[in-house]
């Protein structure tokens, strides 16, 4: 007789699911959960205190607003709720009207920031920290998943501002890694990192771009008015603070291809400077070695103006760094340290377009001859400031960059390029300059020696007519002609 197969036992699949995870309090033997009930009560109570407290700091003006409401309704009718609410909206509207700017920065501003915690970043938050493998596992089988913390929130229209507590084990090259995972899964254009403290990281979420219309530049100052070098205001940056460049006792490099408008900060500098140079106590040099394509649009501002890259730029190199070896030595024989526009002597702009050009890129002998004298020429203290603009920020083109203590990058071609001018790990910080847009000439990221930060900013942009206008503010001044630079002023 055949054996009938299905009569066999077979034993069935274990139960696969996961056991449900309990306190471990509630393991205690009876009596002693009994005993120890106070101290549990309090701290279930202490526990929910904390969670809505948390929820309340995060979210005042939705919370504390609601429960208002919510109690005028119970303790009188829906009419209370209804005016009050009424009468907020009027009161908001006139205050948005006659004072926009508090308004946004007190309420708007709030608000925005509570809306966009809990629908873009709250909701979504483990499972995005999930997807991009930024969380940690541990415990039996790596059951145990530990997530960074969202802490605050703050938007500011063009961009939001997340802070995050990092888990044990990360850092902020690790979330910079991630950075355009990070954005796409919040529906941002791009995502910067910024170490805050000990574990504590802020993620930029770019939405907009601030710097989509030009900026105007400002008004002439009146002639005769002061000026500081240390804070020459060029433009802005994205934050909408004033972008000011110190030219006193600094040098300045400015990196970008053609057309990325790097001679918008030159003009910018010129124009802030221009009641010092109308009353002859700023000499602006300038070394053009295209001719004076840029430069020569406004020869008048310029005591010296060189438009070639062969002897006669070497003598203006030369000429310059004996002033300033002069003057140093003048500093040092007056016990001082600085320069300063009591000494008597004007401040000394030089400003050298396409630098390779000048020391790289011409014959051997003068290239020679130029790279020995601009050596000397950055260091701080004697009056002299020298702006440098470079297309190609190669090494072997140009070996003096670390002589530049503030360093300006515009559209460049290549993503390793920032590097070789703001330095290692800018880029992974957010600096991509290589995806500046060619429709925002100006825009530039600006790295200070000993800030370990970078600031996105745009220069002003210069017409011709502002160029024009700028020219005959000068020329209007030089009554007298300048006082000739020459190597006995610092004797």
């Amino acid at each position: 007789m055949r054996p009938d197969r299905y009569s066999r036992w077979v034993d069935p699949a274990p139960l696969e699911v996961e056991r449900p995870r309990l306190p471990w309090w509630t393991l205690l033997p009876r009596k002693l959960l009994v005993a120890a009930s106070p101290i549990i009560l309090v701290a279930v109570v202490t526990t929910l205190v904390a969670f809505v407290v948390r929820r309340v700091w995060r979210y005042p003006l939705f919370l504390i607003g609601t429960a208002i409401l919510v109690g005028l309704g119970v303790r009188y009718s829906w009419w209370a709720p209804v005016t009050l609410l009424t009468a907020l909206v009027v009161l908001s509207g006139l205050w948005a009207w006659q004072h926009p700017g508090s308004f946004t920065r007190t309420v708007a501003r709030q608000l925005h920031s509570e809306w966009r915690r809990a629908l873009v970043y709250a909701w979504p938050w483990r499972r995005v920290m999930l997807f991009t493998e930024l969380t940690k596992h541990t415990g039996h089988a790596q059951r145990r998943v530990h997530y960074p913390a969202l802490r605050r929130v703050r938007a500011d229209g063009w961009r939001d501002r997340v802070s995050v507590t990092l888990v044990h084990g990360q850092c902020a090259a690790t979330y910079a890694a991630h950075a355009q995972e990070l954005a796409n899964s919040f529906d941002a254009r791009s995502c910067r990192v910024r170490a805050d403290r000990p574990r504590r990281i802020w993620l930029d979420l770019i939405h907009t771009d601030p710097f989509a219309t030009p900026l105007t530049v400002p008004t002439l100052a009146e002639p005769g008015a002061g000026g500081d070098l240390v804070r020459v205001l060029i433009g802005r940056t994205e934050t909408g603070r004033l972008w000011v460049l110190r030219l006193l006792g600094r040098h300045i490099l400015v990196a970008g291809v053609s057309d990325a408008g790097k001679s918008s900060v030159m003009w910018a500098v010129l124009r802030a400077l221009a009641p010092w140079i109308r009353a002859g106590l700023v000499q602006v040099f300038g070394i053009d070695p295209k001719g004076g394509m840029d430069l020569g649009r406004a020869p008048e501002l310029f005591q010296t103006l060189v438009c070639t890259n062969g002897t006669e730029a070497v003598e203006l190199l030369e000429h310059v760094a004996t002033v300033t070896r002069q003057r140093a030595e003048a500093l040092r024989r007056q016990g001082t340290r600085t320069w300063t526009l009591t000494s008597g002597q004007p401040f000394v702009l030089l400003i050298i377009d396409e630098l390779a050009d000048v020391i790289a890129y011409q014959r051997p002998a003068q290239a020679r001859q130029c790279g020995v004298a601009i050596h000397p020429l950055p260091g701080p203290g004697p009056g002299v400031c020298v702006i440098g603009q470079i297309q190609d920020p190669r090494k072997q083109v140009i070996d003096c960059r670390h002589l530049f203590p503030i360093k300006i990058t515009m559209r460049l071609d290549e993503p390793e390029q920032v590097d070789m001018v703001l330095g290692d790990g800018v880029r992974e910080r957010g600096a991509a300059a290589h995806e500046i847009s060619e429709d925002t000439p100006g825009v530039a990221w600006v790295k200070l020696d000993g800030r370990r930060d970078q600031d996105r900013a745009r220069a002003f942009h210069t017409t011709d007519a502002d160029l024009d206008e700028l020219t005959a503010y000068v020329a209007a001044g030089h009554c007298a002609a300048p006082r000739p630079l020459t190597g006995k002023e610092a004797a």
